[in-house]
C-alpha cells in the first residue's frame, strides 16, 4: 500500500502572525504537511516570510499579486489554504479560494460583522460540493479550556459567570500599530474579544441569547471603544458579567464560573518560564485544585485542520465534516455575541438579542 502523503497547503498573507507565530508553529509539525507557497500582495512582503520560512521548509515558493494568487488558486495540488489577512478582507478572500475548491482555514475573527456573517454564509452554502471553511480560534484548542470544559460537571448548576479581561493592549505590542484593527468596527475589542467570548461558551457549555452593555472610550491612543461592560443571558437560564478593557497597566485574563457545589476558575499566567492558564477547581467540601496548562492551542488547531483537510480528500463528494470546534459557525457565534455587545453600548445599554448561527 502507498505511503499516505501530506496536504499541500499554501498561506495567504504574510504579516506578523504569520512571520510570529504560523510559521514556527507549522516548523513544529512539518511532517504533517507541504507547505507550498507563501503569498502576499507585494513582492516584498511575501520574499520577507518566505525567508524565514525557508529555514524549515526550504521548497517554500514566493508568490504575489494577482498572478500568484490565480497560480495558486490553479494548482491542483495545494488543498488547502490559510487566510491570515486583514480581518476586513478575509472573508473574500476566503469565499474566493472555496469557491475554487479549496480547504480554507481563515483568521479570527470569523467576519467583520452580523451582516457580513450572514451573506458570507449563504455564498458558502451554494457551493456543492463544498470545501472546508474553518476558522483559526485556538482558545477551543487550549488545554486549559479542554479540561475545564470536562471539569464544568463538578461545580453543578451554574449561579454566576464572570469574565475580567484586562489587556496589555500598548505601544510595546507588535499589534498596536495595526491599521486594519483600529479600523475594524469594535476596534481591539472584536478583534481580542473573540478569543475571550470562545473560552467563556466553551466553558459554559450554553449560548449566549441576549447582552445589555455599555461601551467607552477613554484611552485616546486606542480606536473606539476602549472598554466594555456587559451583562449576559444564557440560553440555560444563567447569566454573568463580561468586562474587557483593552489597555490595562495591571494585565489580568480571567473567567470565573459559580455553581452549585463549586467554583471553576480559568486565569492566564505563567510556571516556570512558560506562558499558559492556571485551572483552580474549588470544590463544596472546601478543597482546592489547581493545574498549569502552557499554551498550545495554535498547533493542535492547525494540526486538526490539517486531519480534516486530509480525510476530506478521500471522501471528494463533501460529505466530510470539519472538527466543530474550528468550524466557520464556532466563528461566527463568537462575531455574533461581540456584535450584539457592540450594538447594545451604541445603544447606551439596551438589551440586543444575539443572532443565531
Amino acid at each position: 500500500m502507498a505511503e499516505k502523503r501530506p496536504p499541500q497547503i499554501a498561506i495567504i498573507g504574510a504579516g506578523i502572525f504569520v512571520r510570529n507565530t504560523y510559521i514556527p508553529r507549522l516548523a513544529e509539525i512539518s511532517n504533517l504537511l507541504v507547505l507550498r507557497a507563501i503569498w502576499s500582495r507585494t513582492q516584498e512582503s511575501a520574499r520577507g516570510a518566505v525567508e524565514i520560512a525557508k529555514q524549515y521548509f526550504p521548497d517554500v515558493e514566493c508568490k504575489w499579486g494577482e498572478a500568484g494568487l490565480n497560480e495558486i488558486i490553479l494548482d491542483a495540488s495545494i488543498v488547502g489554504v490559510a487566510v491570515v489577512l486583514a480581518g476586513q478582507t478575509q472573508v473574500d478572500m476566503s469565499l474566493r479560494l472555496l469557491k475554487a475548491g479549496k480547504h480554507v482555514l481563515q483568521e479570527k475573527p470569523a467576519a467583520a460583522s452580523v451582516t457580513e456573517l450572514e451573506t458570507a454564509i449563504s455564498s458558502y452554502n451554494s457551493f456543492n460540493p463544498a470545501p472546508i471553511w474553518a476558522v483559526a480560534e485556538n482558545y477551543r484548542f487550549e488545554p486549559a479550556f479542554v479540561e475545564g470544559k470536562k471539569l464544568m460537571a463538578e461545580i453543578g448548576d451554574i449561579i454566576n459567570i464572570h469574565v475580567i479581561i484586562e489587556g496589555s493592549m500598548n505601544s510595546s505590542n507588535p499589534y498596536f500599530s495595526s491599521s486594519w484593527r483600529r479600523d475594524l468596527f469594535g476596534g481591539f475589542i472584536l478583534d481580542m474579544g473573540v478569543h475571550f467570548i470562545s473560552g467563556l461558551r466553551m466553558l459554559a457549555g450554553s449560548e449566549i441569547t441576549s447582552v445589555s452593555a455599555i461601551t467607552s472610550h477613554v484611552d485616546t491612543n486606542l480606536p473606539p471603544p476602549d472598554h466594555i461592560s456587559s451583562t449576559i443571558q444564557l440560553e440555560n437560564g444563567s447569566s454573568g458579567v463580561f468586562v474587557m478593557v483593552v489597555s490595562s497597566r495591571s494585565p489580568k485574563v480571567l473567567w470565573r464560573m459559580v455553581g452549585l457545589k463549586g467554583t471553576l476558575q480559568v486565569e492566564r499566567g505563567n510556571k516556570d518560564g512558560k506562558h499558559g492558564y492556571t485551572v483552580v477547581l474549588f470544590t463544596a467540601d472546601g478543597q482546592t485544585k489547581s493545574w498549569f496548562y502552557p499554551f498550545s492551542g495554535v498547533t493542535e488547531e492547525l494540526k486538526t485542520f490539517l486531519s480534516d483537510i486530509s480525510l476530506a480528500t478521500l471522501k471528494k463528494d463533501g460529505s466530510y465534516q470539519v472538527e466543530p470546534r474550528i468550524s466557520f459557525l464556532e466563528g461566527a457565534r463568537d462575531v455574533a455575541v461581540l456584535d450584539a455587545m457592540l450594538e447594545s453600548g451604541k445603544r447606551k445599554g439596551e438589551t440586543v438579542q444575539v443572532k443565531k448561527f
